[in-house]
């Protein structure tokens, strides 16, 4: 049983059920020599991450108690902004994922730690590692795979209500913390049932979700900008700002592992049986990693290394690069393509895409046959004025 849909240009064709099962053996492989060598260094790695992440956030918002003055006002934003997408990518996203569970430290460990998020952490846990990392990429199964609002493959039937893609993504992105939290809840799915939104299940998630928000909004809309006294406005919209940037931020990283060209989606069905070799074969050809710089891939909480991370969701994240050259080197061996690109080129694929699937399928054959004919009656019409 195959792992991918079928395809007219099938990229694991050449694969024999003997070759998927020796890849997996070659990554467990990979996975183990990274446990037996984590240690002490790593543990300091995390914890002067989170200590500078706080400092700095710390340090921000000293800053914005003068924000009435434009100079501090940029500089608390964007240092502000910066800590968020740190406590939230590198820090609270790995965290969470229990990359740190090993050390068998109560402050940074994936039972305990809440984040600056509007989604509750255990209901985060659910919706990502449970769901999306065990179903990435399956059409139907994983709501990662445009959040359940979007057409992700040119199989799915189309519909007018999906010319309005581009905008639903584009206001998913400037709200995404809030997105989340919503599609964490399953929030459509289970309004859509009067049996499910009447469940004390669903009501007891959404009340935790309300007071997540609630929380939120009060430290970043009420408190923090009321402590700045005669700066209250000017904080308030820095707040909103480093909240906008840090959205934008997130939602084009993880729309970057998991939406540009050259990424596969796979049906329900495909994954009925799948074995060991064969699941990690999905994670493979259903992630894109992003190239760039050492402060890039920090910035991204080394998301910029999806492929790995996928193959290997409880790792710590700093290895990741550590270990792609060994993964890129298995797809070369294997015949697979090792999707990756800079992030300014993999942003602008994953947008071509959602503009791209957001039209009929045939819809570009058709405009270029109209164009074509349009160009020919011109022709025409030129040839037979100049014979006149």
């Amino acid at each position: 049983m195959t792992v991918l849909q079928k395809k007219t240009d099938n990229p694991i064709a050449h694969l024999t059920a003997e070759d998927i099962e020796q890849l997996g053996v070659e990554l467990d492989a990979i996975r183990q020599s990274v446990i037996e060598a984590r240690g002490a260094d790593d543990a300091a790695y995390i914890r002067r991450v989170i200590d500078a992440q706080r400092k700095l956030e710390l340090g921000s918002r000293a800053v914005l108690l003068v924000s009435l003055f434009p100079p501090a006002w940029i500089l608390g934003t964007a240092g502000l902004a910066v800590a968020k997408i740190i406590e939230n990518m590198e820090i609270g996203h790995n965290v969470l994922h229990g990359q740190w569970d090993w050390m068998r430290d109560p402050k940074i460990h994936s039972t305990t730690w809440e984040w600056d998020h509007a989604s509750p952490a255990e209901q985060w846990k659910h919706a990502h590692n449970e769901l999306h990392h065990n179903y990435t990429n399956v059409i139907g199964k994983d709501n990662d795979l445009g959040y359940g609002i979007m057409r992700v493959d040119e199989d799915q039937p189309w519909v007018p209500a999906f010319l309005a893609q581009p905008l639903w993504n584009f206001l998913n992105a400037c709200f995404f913390e809030y997105a989340i939290a919503a599609y964490d809840l399953e929030l459509g799915r289970n309004l859509r049932s009067k049996k499910r939104r009447r469940s004390p299940e669903f009501r007891g998630l959404a009340k935790q979700v309300l007071a997540k928000v609630r929380k939120q909004m009060t430290k970043d809309y009420l408190l923090h900008p009321a402590l700045s006294g005669p700066s209250f406005v000017t904080t308030l919209g820095a707040n909103a700002t480093a909240n906008l940037i840090r959205n934008l931020w997130a939602h084009s990283v993880i729309m970057c592992g998991h939406f540009p060209e050259g990424v596969q989606t796979f049906e329900r069905r495909s994954i009925e049986g799948e074995t060991h070799g064969e699941w990690y074969l999905r994670q493979m050809l259903g992630s894109a990693n992003i190239s760039g710089s050492k402060a890039m891939h920090f910035m991204t909480g080394n998301l910029s290394h999806q492929i790995e991370h996928h193959l290997f969701p409880d790792l710590p994240s700093k290895r990741y690069a550590e270990i792609a050259p060994q993964v890129e080197a298995l797809f070369d061996r294997y015949g697979l393509k090792y999707t990756t690109g800079s992030l300014p080129r993999q942003v602008a694929s994953a947008w071509k895409k959602v503009i791209r699937l957001s039209l009929p399928n045939d819809f570009g054959r058709r405009r270029v046959a109209e164009v074509q004919t349009m160009r020919d009656a011109r022709n025409e019409m030129a040839g037979a004025a100049a014979a006149a």
